[in-house]
């Protein structure tokens, strides 16, 4: 068999309905339209409900809710850690390692396994990793958020909160 004998299995491809041939062939004439009213003609836009307020502007445009007072943190993992080699964590030093962004908030995540004692100081750390980075012989301490009781409030007046 070669390239040029391959074709598609028998029934598999139909040719396309060709409509609006005359009134000689099937589907000639009003191909298919019924008779006369809007929808026989052309250009009547998709979506238009015949004057009526479309659904598309119907339906509310912003949905759900936005917590203004959400944290959030960026993870890194107790691997991770492992692979980097420092001794202690903090953000500046996960920044320096291009682990974590500029200003950010870290978290602590417990996958993978410490070999090593490291003191761990940064916002936060699941209770696996907290767990972990003691059994290792390290110590974690929960740095100061850097606001007292809520998050900085990011957004408009219009946002909800």
């Amino acid at each position: 068999m070669k390239v040029h004998d391959l074709k598609p299995a028998d029934g598999s491809r139909r040719q396309r309905k060709r409509v609006g041939r005359g009134i000689g062939g099937k589907g000639g004439k009003t191909a298919g339209r019924g008779t006369k009213g809007q929808k026989a003609r052309s250009k009547v836009p998709m979506g238009f409900e015949g004057g009526q307020l479309p659904l598309a502007q119907r339906v509310p445009k912003l949905r759900g809710f936005n917590n203004p007072f959400r944290v959030e943190y960026q993870a890194v993992n107790l691997d991770t850690i492992q692979e980097c080699g420092l001794d202690e964590v903090t953000p500046e030093a996960l920044l320096a390692k291009g682990l974590v962004s500029k200003g950010a908030l870290v978290k602590i995540l417990g996958r993978g396994e410490l070999t090593r004692p490291v003191t761990v100081k940064v916002h936060a750390a699941s209770k696996s990793a907290e767990a972990a980075i003691t059994a290792a012989g390290g110590t974690f301490e929960a740095a100061p958020l850097p606001f007292a009781v809520r998050p900085a409030f990011h957004g408009s007046a219009h946002t909800n909160r």
